[in-house]
């Protein structure tokens, strides 16, 4: 059998498509030991908004022998691919001096454990994201360095917190600690990033204007791949072009969708759907695919933007979230809030069940990823930024042992567990924001 090379793609008119992980694609000692390669290690960070009704969240029982509570119940099928954290901290998004505003320094925070500066205009700064920090020596492995998604629009300036700049609530990600990296909410045009070969306006009207699918513009290309396969790898393409296929024509229905909206109401952007989950659930079957070509190894997703008010009348919740979330103790808010956080782990439940249903070497992709899911806030009623909701997800290359609830000392930095991610992908660092260093007890 022709040996192809880790970074074979089809290729067609204004598209390349990058190609999974298959036996012909390994290398030749590889295939004379019989034994796959070892798959590269991924990471990703899932940011939730307003914090967490923490009673429903915490597990009672710590160890291998917890119970999952009433929020994360739905993990419960992945016990062994989860780690729940309890009593880390992100200090450096309270005050500390500088008044209101912890709604923009929980996202700010977040993945930099950086105090931001507290500014509305153009001087903003926190600090490098760990995850653009682990880019900047990786990325290069790969055609994307990082992608950074999101499913609500945000500015880069003015006041949306307190005096703090909206550039802090709308982003997660930091290149530097004077430069925020935008993130994309649109899934068709995180579609063409992952699987367009540049930016073809002129193939990408064509594929619109014939309803083609990106299939199509390399199925020429996938032919004579397939008489290059065995009967194993042929089968694992075929589910990644089906996977491909479905989300493709997912995203083609919610601009279908938005073209038939009545006039009067302004649409979104096309490829973005009208309902939320499945329009987190694109968003996670995206990451999955840039995971599983390996187009990318660093991922983070905000689930919504910091103090986010967006209203969940899809589970009969009234109100904005960031409203409800100052509940004063209301029992019906707090349950609303309790169902809100339930609904999004339902849907990290769904990205999970992407993960673990792509085989890749000798187990999963949810084997080979580390997946972050919280936020810088616990009790947002009260905006705490300790004993905050953290799981961790995946079995990281089996540097984790998973499965357990871990309970850490109060004000352990969230940085530590950072610290940690960095070293497991291959960074030596001795400190990360605020850490005080490697988080114990992981493996």
């Amino acid at each position: 059998m022709t040996r192809l090379t880790r970074r074979a793609v089809l290729r067609g008119a204004g598209a390349a498509l990058a190609l999974p992980s298959l036996e012909a694609l390994w290398p030749r000692t590889a295939v004379a030991a019989g034994t796959p390669p070892t798959a590269p290690l991924r990471m990703a960070f899932i940011y939730i908004p307003c914090g967490a009704i923490m009673e429903d969240w915490t597990p009672k029982q710590e160890g291998a022998e917890f119970e999952f509570s009433k929020t994360l119940k739905p993990l419960e099928k992945h016990r062994d691919r989860v780690l729940v954290l309890s009593g880390l901290t992100h200090d450096k998004a309270r005050a500390n001096g500088d008044g209101a505003g912890d709604h923009a320094r929980d996202s700010a925070a977040f993945l930099t454990a950086s105090q931001p500066r507290k500014t509305a205009g153009a001087d903003i700064q926190a600090g490098i994201s760990i995850d653009q920090l682990v880019a900047s020596r990786i990325g290069e492995q790969t055609r994307l360095p990082s992608l950074e998604l999101g499913t609500e629009a945000g500015r880069q300036a003015g006041n949306c917190d307190s005096g703090y700049s909206c550039a802090y609530s709308s982003n997660i990600s930091w290149k530097s600690a004077t430069q925020p990296l935008a993130k994309e909410i649109n899934p068709r045009s995180v579609f063409e990033r992952l699987f367009g070969d540049g930016v073809d306006a002129r193939a990408r009207a064509e594929r619109d204007f014939y309803r083609k699918s990106i299939l199509d513009f390399v199925a020429e290309d996938a032919a004579r791949l397939r008489t290059q396969l065995g009967q194993s790898d042929r089968r694992k393409l075929d589910e990644y072009f089906t996977s491909v296929r479905e989300v493709e024509q997912r995203i083609a229905e919610a601009a279908e969708d938005a073209r038939r909206r009545i006039p009067d109401v302004p649409p979104p952007p096309p490829g973005i759907p009208r309902d939320y989950a499945e329009h987190v659930r694109l968003m996670y079957d995206l990451m999955a695919l840039a995971f599983q070509t390996d187009t990318t190894r660093i991922s983070t997703f905000m689930l919504a933007n910091s103090g986010s008010n967006r209203t969940y009348r899809e589970i009969g919740v009234k109100g904005g979230h960031h409203e409800i979330s100052h509940h004063r103790g209301d029992e019906e808010k707090i349950a609303w809030l309790q169902q809100i956080d339930q609904y999004m782990i339902e849907q990290f439940a769904y990205f999970l069940d992407r993960l673990r249903a792509i085989p890749e070497g000798d187990g999963t992709l949810l084997d080979h990823v580390m997946v972050v899911y919280g936020g810088a806030i616990s009790d947002a009623n009260r905006h705490w930024h300790h004993d905050l909701p953290v799981v961790v997800a995946g079995g990281a290359n089996g540097t984790i042992l998973p499965g357990r609830h871990l309970r850490y000392p109060k004000d352990t930095p969230m940085a530590n567990l950072f610290l940690s991610m960095a070293e497991r992908m291959g960074l030596k660092e001795e400190r990360f924001g605020d850490s005080t260093g490697p988080l114990p007890n992981l493996s």
